[in-house]
C-alpha cells in the first residue's frame, strides 16, 4: 500500500521532471492533459499521479489511502451487504468461531442489526448508511480492490496482473465477510497470479471457507488438485466442526472433486463420509452392529449447511439420525452398495433428517441408480419432503426436485418407479411440469404435463 508521503513525493517528482522539460514527464501527463507540455503545478501533478493510480481524483485516492478498513467493500449494491449480514450471522450462530468472533469483538448481539454493525464497522465505517454510500460509489472512486474483483469475475488475469502492480498488498488484504481475491478466484491460472502475488493458499472468510472449499463447493477437480499440490491444508473446518473441503463436496454429491480430495486424506473419519464414499468396509466399522453406530459414526457432524440459505438445525447424536443422516449422503453420491448396507443395518429409506430424503437427494443431482436401488429398498417414489430453503420444498416428492433441476435420467428413474407427475407440493401448488417450466426445461415439462394441465 503506498504511503500517502510516498505519493507526495511521487506527484513533486513529476512537477520537477516536468518543469525540467523531462519527455518521461510529458508522457505520463499527455493521457489526461490537452496541452501535456502546459505548466504543470502540485495540484495537476497530484492528479495526475491520482488517475495512474486509477482514481478520479486526488482526493480519492487520499480517502483511499488514509483509509485502512480490515475489509474491502468490492460490491456496489447493499442488498450483497444484506446477505452478507444475514449469512454471517447464521454461520455465527452455527458456532463458527471467525464469525462469532466479530460480534464479540464489536459488543453487538447476535441479531440482524448487530449483524450490520459488525459488516459496517469491518468495512471502517461506523453506519450501515455510511457504508452504502461508499459503496454506491465504488466505480467512481475508483477503488483499485473494486477494479481488481471486477477483472477477476470477468476471468481477465492480464487486468488483474496489471493491478497487482501498481497494488501488490491487494493480493493479501481481505474484502466482505473476509473474502480476500483468492478466495473469489474461479480458474487455476487466475489462483495461480495471487498466490504468485503473495496471497494466502489457506486464508479463511468470515465462515472459516478457505480456496480448497470453494473449489470442492464448485466441483472444480483441477483447481482442488493445483491448491493440493501447492500445499492448500484439507483438514481445515468451516461452518461448523467437520466441515472440511471433502464434507463439502460430498454434501452437494460431487464426485468429480471428491476423488481429489479423498486422495488427500479422509478428514473426518464418520459414518456420513464413508457413506459418500461408498466405503462399505468402513461403513460396518462404523456401525457394527444394526441400528447401534460407534461414537465415531456420529462425530464432528456440526457442519450440516453450506451457506444460510439452508435452515438452522442441530445435528444430535441420535442413533437413527446418524444412520439415516447417513443414508441420504450416500445417496446424493451415488453410491448404491453403501445404501444397501446402511439400509441393512437399520438405515430408514424414507427419513427425512435435514432438508431432503434420500430419494429427494438423488433426485436432485441426478442419481438414477440410487434411485432405483432405493425405491427397491422401500422408499416412496411420492413421498412429500421437505429440499433445500423454507421457502424452496415444503411438500415436494423427488419428482418436483428432479424436474426442477431438468434431471432427465432421474425423471426416467422416477416414472419409470410410477411416480405420480399431478401431484403438487404444499408450498407452491405446482406439479412436477411447473416445477420443470420455472427451471427453464421446457420440453421436459411439456413430457411432465397431462392433458389440460396448466403447469403453474
Amino acid at each position: 500500500m503506498p504511503s500517502l508521503d510516498d505519493l507526495h513525493r511521487e506527484a513533486r517528482l513529476l512537477e520537477r521532471a516536468h518543469r525540467k522539460g523531462d519527455p518521461a514527464a510529458f508522457e505520463r501527463v499527455a493521457p489526461w492533459r490537452p496541452d501535456a507540455r502546459k505548466a504543470l503545478k502540485d495540484a495537476g501533478a497530484q492528479m495526475v499521479v491520482a488517475r495512474e493510480h486509477g482514481f478520479a481524483s486526488w482526493a480519492k485516492l487520499r480517502e483511499w489511502v488514509e483509509r485502512h478498513p480490515g475489509e474491502y467493500a468490492f460490491h456496489t449494491d447493499m442488498e450483497y451487504y444484506e446477505g452478507r449480514a444475514t449469512g454471517l450471522l447464521e454461520s455465527a450462530r452455527d458456532g463458527t468461531p471467525s464469525a462469532a468472533a466479530g460480534f464479540e469483538a464489536e459488543g453487538v448481539e447476535l441479531d440482524e442489526a448487530g449483524a450490520r454493525t459488525v459488516v459496517a464497522r469491518r468495512h471502517g465505517f461506523p453506519s450501515w448508511s455510511s457504508l452504502g454510500r461508499h459503496a454506491r460509489a465504488l466505480d467512481e472512486s475508483g477503488d483499485p480492490f473494486r477494479r481488481a474483483y471486477v477483472a477477476l469475475e470477468a476471468g481477465d488475469v492480464d487486468g488483474v496482473r496489471a493491478i497487482l502492480e501498481r497494488f501488490p498488498e491487494l493480493a493479501r488484504v481481505s474484502g466482505t465477510n473476509g473474502n480476500a481475491l483468492i478466495n473469489m478466484a474461479s480458474t487455476v491460472d487466475m489462483v495461480a497470479l495471487l498466490l504468485d502475488a503473495g496471497a494466502a493458499i489457506d486464508h479463511p472468510n468470515a465462515h472459516g471457507w478457505t480456496p480448497l472449499h470453494q473449489a470442492a463447493y464448485r466441483d472444480d477437480a483441477d483447481l482442488a488438485r493445483f491448491l493440493l499440490e501447492r500445499d492448500a491444508p484439507a483438514d481445515v473446518s468451516a461452518r461448523g466442526a467437520g466441515g472440511t473441503p471433502l464434507v463439502v463436496a460430498l454434501f452437494w454429491g460431487h464426485r468429480s472433486v471428491t476423488a481429489a480430495l479423498a486422495a488427500a486424506g479422509r478428514l473426518p473419519d464418520n459414518l456420513r463420509v464413508a457413506a459418500g464414499l461408498g466405503d462399505v468396509a468402513r461403513i460396518a466399522e462404523l456401525v457394527p452392529t444394526p441400528g447401534a453406530p460407534t461414537d465415531a459414526a456420529g462425530a464432528l457432524r456440526g457442519f450440516y449447511r453450506p451457506h444460510g440459505g439452508f435452515p438452522a438445525w442441530a445435528p444430535s447424536d441420535d442413533p437413527q439420525e446418524i444412520l439415516d443422516e447417513a443414508l441420504s449422503w450416500a445417496a446424493r453420491s451415488g453410491r448404491v452398495e453403501a445404501i444397501e448396507a446402511l439400509v441393512a443395518l437399520g438405515a430408514d429409506a424414507s427419513a427425512d433428517v435435514y432438508r431432503g430424503t434420500a430419494l429427494t437427494w438423488a433426485a436432485a443431482v441426478d442419481r438414477a441408480d440410487a434411485i432405483t436401488a432405493l425405491v427397491s429398498l422401500g422408499a416412496d417414489v411420492d413421498q412429500r419432503a421437505t429440499f433445500g430453503g423454507p421457502d424452496h420444498g415444503d411438500g415436494v416428492t423427488a419428482l418436483h426436485i428432479a424436474a426442477q433441476a431438468g434431471n432427465a435420467r432421474a425423471v426416467d428413474a422416477l416414472l419409470s418407479a410410477s411416480a405420480d407427475p399431478s401431484l403438487r407440493d404444499a408450498l407452491h401448488h405446482g406439479t412436477a411440469s411447473g416445477w420443470a417450466r420455472q427451471g427453464g426445461h421446457t420440453a421436459l415439462a411439456e413430457r411432465l404435463a397431462r392433458p389440460g394441465e396448466t403447469s403453474a
